[in-house]
Order: C-alpha cells, then sequence, then structure tokens
C-alpha cells in the first residue's frame, strides 16, 4: 500500500493539473485545444488502422478469388462483391469499362463469364481501345489511393503543428510571468515559478500529442504504401488477363 501512495504522489498528474491552473488564459486555451487535438488524432488513427485492416484482409481474398479463375471478368459476371478493399472498385470499373467497349462490337457484356472457347470468340478489342481501358483503370487507383489517404493530412498537421502550439504557450506564458514580475518588482523566483510551471506545460502537453501522431502516422503511412503496391501490382495483372483473353492477336 505504502509503494502504491508513492507511486501516485510519483505521478505527474497533479502537477500538471496545478500547472494548469497557474497558467495565464492564452495558456490554458492551448492546452485544452491539443487535448481536442489529440482526440482527433487517436480518432483518425483507431478509425484508419481498422479500415486499413479490414482493406488488407479482403484484399487477400480478393486476390486469391481473381486469380482461381480462368477468365479475368468472371468475379464481376458472378455478382461476387468484396466491398472491404479498393481493388474492388478498381476492378468493378475495368469490368464495366470492358463491357462497354465490347458492347460496342455487338457483344452481351452478360456473356463474359463463358468459358474459354466462348472467350476466345470475343477477341475485338484493338490496342487503342486496350489503351482506354488502362486509362480507365489507371484513374481508379488513383482515386482509390486518395481515398486512402483521406484524413492523413489532419494526421500530419497535428504531427507537426502540436509541437509549435506548445511552444507558443510556453513563450507566451514566460514573457507573462517576467512581465509580473517587473510590474511586482520583485525578482524572487516564487514570484515567477508557477507561471514558468503553467507556460511550460503546453510544451509537455504539445509533445504527448505530437509523438504518438507521428508514430501512428507512419504505421499508417506505411500500410497505405503497401495497399497501393498491390493497387498497382492488379491493374498491371488484370490489364494483362484482358489483354490475353479479349485483344485481337496480331
Amino acid at each position: 500500500m505504502e509503494i502504491y501512495n508513492s507511486l501516485l504522489a510519483s505521478m505527474p498528474l497533479a502537477d500538471m493539473a496545478t500547472a494548469f491552473w497557474d497558467s495565464t488564459l492564452p495558456g490554458k486555451a492551448i492546452v485544452i485545444i491539443l487535448f481536442l487535438g489529440s482526440a482527433a488524432a487517436w480518432t483518425i488513427m483507431w478509425t484508419k488502422g481498422v479500415q486499413l485492416r479490414f482493406a488488407s484482409r479482403t484484399t487477400a481474398d480478393f486476390l486469391e478469388a481473381f486469380r482461381s479463375e480462368s477468365i479475368p471478368t468472371m468475379l464481376h459476371a458472378e455478382g461476387e462483391e468484396y466491398p472491404g478493399t479498393p481493388l474492388n472498385a478498381i476492378y468493378k470499373a475495368g469490368c464495366e469499362a470492358l463491357g462497354a467497349e465490347l458492347q460496342a462490337h455487338g457483344i452481351d457484356p452478360s456473356d463474359l463469364s463463358m468459358g474459354d472457347e466462348a472467350a476466345e470468340a470475343h477477341r475485338h478489342l484493338t490496342l487503342n481501345q486496350l489503351e482506354t481501358l488502362r486509362s480507365v483503370i489507371d484513374r481508379n487507383v488513383a482515386d482509390e489511393a486518395l481515398g486512402l489517404e483521406d484524413q492523413m493530412g489532419l494526421l500530419a498537421t497535428a504531427v507537426s503543428a502540436a509541437p509549435f502550439l506548445g511552444l507558443l504557450g510556453t513563450v507566451w506564458g514566460v514573457m507573462d510571468a517576467f512581465s509580473g514580475m517587473a510590474q511586482a518588482g520583485s525578482a524572487a523566483l516564487s514570484a515567477v515559478a508557477p507561471g514558468i510551471s503553467g507556460a511550460l506545460l503546453t510544451t509537455i502537453v504539445g509533445l504527448i500529442v505530437a509523438l504518438p501522431s507521428m508514430v501512428g502516422y507512419n504505421m499508417l503511412s506505411a500500410h497505405i504504401r503497401r495497399i497501393s503496391v498491390q493497387m498497382d501490382n492488379f491493374s498491371q495483372e488484370f490489364i494483362a488477363e484482358i489483354q490475353n483473353t479479349y485483344v485481337i492477336e496480331a
């Protein structure tokens, strides 16, 4: 029990609370802003982490299903959906664009799920049409990459702005403390110590906000880069399968 009490006494929470009440009004406002920013950063890290983990699992499932089919458009024709992965939107847009190009040659898009022999009869795409499909797929890859990056800018802002905001509060508080000392005409440390303690609190809180945000930002960015590489690789694989199945042989 004595050890527990000594640990509680050694924790800086009480000192931080005292420093908060000793700080000036601008210092209190900055600390509150930093706490709100911390809550927003943790919310982004949690929701983004859940989204990316789910996207990774469904991406693996989608790639396994796609590579198990002999016809690249089979999953789309059968109506299978993998909404958690960005590859699903890329694949769907590519299949719809392919169906539109083949429909121009009088082929019903619903016939794209037929077997290898029927697929041979669907070789009507030219290389120019293949480039059109490539443009559609690349555009959707870029759109999905932007979706993965959503809200990451706010997290990056928390990483870079929190320390500077804390430093602003510290400089402001120290300036007020020395100004009060000059007005009181006393150079005693006891006269300025509470104000300086409250001023330094903003730097501490700024670092508390910035450090977890920086770690979370780096981990999420690495996860996003991994999924982005998977999207690029899939787009190249999908285009190659379309070319092998539907493009007129020279």
